[in-house]
Formats: C-alpha cells, sequence, structure tokens
C-alpha cells in the first residue's frame, strides 16, 4: 500500500499553491502564504534509579503566520484592521464610531468576534477541498503592514500573526472521512 501512490495513476501529491483561506465569511484572496497550524508535545522527565524516562506532556499549539498581498479594492488594510479592532460590517456590535471610541485593550471575546471562524483548506486539482483546518477562538495576535520602497517593483504585503486554542482537521479521500481535534 505505501507504493500505491508511485504506481497509481490516479494518485497525485498535494500541491503547495492550492489552498484558500477564510476569515469569517470572507474568502481571502489575496492570501500569499499560510502557514498550517502545528503543535508541539511538551515532555516530562522523570529519574528513576540510574534511569530517565520521558513522558508525553501538554500539546501547545503554534501561530499560524499568514502573507498577505495587498490590492487596492477590497483594501487588506482596511480589512485587517477591521479584523483587528472589530469594526467588521458583519459584526455590528463591534463597530469604532470614533478613533476616541477605540479601546486601548480588546478582551478576547472581541477579538474572537471580530475575525470569525479561520478556514485554511487544501484544495485537489479539481479545487474540492481534500483537507480543512479551522482554528478554534482565533485572534489576530500581530500585524506587519511591510515596508514601502521606491527601489521595489514587488507587490506590498501584509504579515498576520494568529493566535488560537487549538484546531480542528478535517480530510477526506474516495472512502472515508473523519475529524481531529486537540483541545
Amino acid at each position: 500500500m505505501a507504493n500505491e501512490f508511485w504506481t497509481s495513476a490516479n494518485s497525485a501529491p498535494k500541491r503547495n499553491f492550492r489552498f484558500l483561506v477564510m476569515l469569517g465569511a470572507d474568502v481571502v484572496w489575496w492570501a500569499k502564504t499560510v502557514k498550517v497550524p502545528s503543535y508541539d508535545v511538551a515532555e516530562v522527565e522523570h529519574s528513576f534509579l540510574d534511569n530517565k524516562f520521558y513522558f508525553p506532556g501538554r500539546v501547545s499549539w503554534t501561530d499560524v503566520s499568514m502573507t498577505l498581498v495587498d490590492p487596492v479594492s477590497p483594501d487588506a488594510v482596511k480589512k485587517t484592521n477591521e479584523y483587528v479592532i472589530g469594526n467588521n460590517p458583519n459584526n455590528p456590535n463591534y463597530k469604532v464610531k470614533q478613533e476616541s471610541d477605540m479601546e486601548t485593550t480588546v478582551s478576547k471575546a472581541k477579538a474572537v468576534a471580530a475575525l470569525g471562524s479561520v478556514t485554511i483548506m487544501v484544495l485537489d486539482a479539481d479545487g474540492d477541498s481534500i483537507e480543512t483546518w479551522t482554528l478554534q477562538n482565533a485572534w489576530i495576535k500581530s500585524v506587519s503592514y511591510g515596508d514601502l520602497d521606491y527601489s521595489s517593483d514587488d507587490l506590498r504585503t501584509i504579515e498576520l500573526s494568529i493566535r488560537y486554542d487549538w484546531a480542528e482537521c478535517e480530510t477526506a479521500d474516495a472512502t472515508t472521512q473523519f475529524s481531529v481535534s486537540t483541545p
């Protein structure tokens, strides 16, 4: 079965450029790169006589980083600010009326509600989702609007770091579909 990938004409590898990112209800077509969720398992050391034994400990999820291209329309800087401060049109309860109304700190509930659900989908050649990651209780931890430079023709980008409590991964193939989560 392990060699089936190399010998089957119907088998294809997952490709890095076939993905979609959704922030709330928005398909973020201007996403250039995204780091898929990953985690570390801590180790606990136990000494017994002359030996050391190691046991798995707590799961710690790492931040998801994302690079966005900044198109003129929709304005990615404006959309990012909406996701961060809660001025998202999809969440009218969190609109900021004036700059003086803006709070210096944001509660986790407001930050999670402002961003909405975060979904990363890996697509096959037909555009169907074959792997879907959903970040639970996600909020934007940091934003970098990049550098402006007269000597560069590069597209302007925005770097995001997204923090979340845990992720769920749903994968599908021709015969099975299952969901795995590690809170």
